[in-house]
């Protein structure tokens, strides 16, 4: 395998190419720290000038997708004390959340003073979701390029089912605690689109619908949601707009006794699901899930290359992967 001589993509990565020095089409496209500075500030700002606008509109200014890692951990401090939010933290249980997340929900929460519901559907259901995305052509392979098909289901899940929550309540803003590698800059701070919304929905429920049927439907917005088109709320993950440092990011969580699960992968801090996931789809696609992440943050000079590699390369552990693979059916 052949991985570019920058970042970590591998040449199994879709649609790479590689230059005669080995640098690959992502690296040469980059524009450098001096452009990702100038656009941090651009939505920086932009956030900024929104909060005036919507602060104390509702019961909530922000509904946050709280999974209990490390990113969605610092992001909750952040809108909580950085920009003075009324938060309501909001947790997809999957039924694989790690033990040590769950006891850092708490206590992040607590110490924080946030409101926090944890939204878990029946495990039945999420068995057989789980187990359909295993195919690995259940979605779009451009959807596979930044997660494994077992995580694009979750998120997915994770998506709708705050969106249709936020709708309900009135909130103005979704937050996610995304690194600045899952997704760029002109995305995170971004008014959510009905038409847009609609069509992503789509592509992610009538594959599910079709071997679920109504039983998937609670978890995706119906026909009425997308009549009040005036009330759709802007998603926000800050992480890309502001400084990222990992090691301030562990010292700020750790005061709100946050601690590292010993039980997840060297990518997850809260999902004991992640290795099975992305042993999956390194099988089939012949690339980690996590590339894509991993070299951006190399990009963009927050994670050394080896760490990257070394965190792509570092195997799951065999117990909890066989652990997951149990509790699917699937030993």
């Amino acid at each position: 395998m052949h991985i570019c001589s920058k970042c970590v993509l591998p040449d199994t990565f879709p649609t790479i190419d590689f230059d005669d020095h080995g640098v690959c089409n992502q690296c040469r496209s980059f524009k450098g720290d001096e452009h990702q500075e100038e656009l941090r500030r651009e939505y920086r700002d932009k956030f900024v000038r929104l909060v005036e606008q919507h602060r104390g509109k509702g019961e909530y200014d922000v509904l946050m997708a709280y999974s209990g890692g490390k990113d969605s951990s610092y992001t909750l401090d952040i809108f909580k004390n950085h920009f003075n939010l009324r938060v309501l933290a909001v947790t997809f249980d999957n039924g694989f959340v790690s033990p040590y997340a769950l006891k850092n929900i708490r206590v992040v929460t607590d110490r924080l003073g946030i409101d926090h519901i944890i939204f878990k559907p029946s495990f039945d259901i999420l068995k057989k979701v789980f187990l359909i995305s295993l195919s690995g052509n259940l979605y779009s392979k451009k959807t596979l390029e930044r997660a494994s098909t077992i995580c694009t289901s979750c998120i997915s899940f994770v998506k709708f089912i705050t969106l249709k929550m936020a709708l309900e309540k009135e909130i103005s803003f979704i937050g996610y605690g995304w690194s600045p590698g899952q997704a760029p800059i002109q995305s995170s701070v971004m008014k959510t689109s009905p038409a847009f919304v609609k069509a992503a929905q789509k592509a992610i429920y009538e594959p599910l619908y079709k071997q679920l049927g109504d039983q998937v439907k609670p978890y995706f917005l119906s026909d009425g949601c997308f009549q009040a088109q005036d009330r759709f709320p802007y998603n926000i993950h800050p992480l890309a707009f502001l400084d990222y440092d990992e090691d301030n990011i562990y010292k700020r969580i750790q005061e709100w006794g946050w601690e590292p699960p010993s039980d997840t992968d060297s990518n997850s801090t809260n999902c004991l699901m992640n290795a099975f996931a992305n042993q999956v789809h390194l099988k089939q696609f012949g690339f980690h899930p996590y590339a894509f992440e991993m070299a951006g943050l190399v990009r963009m000079g927050v994670l050394p290359r080896e760490e990257a590699l070394k965190r792509l390369n570092e195997p799951g552990n065999e117990k909890t992967i066989q652990d997951v693979k149990k509790r699917l059916g699937l030993t």
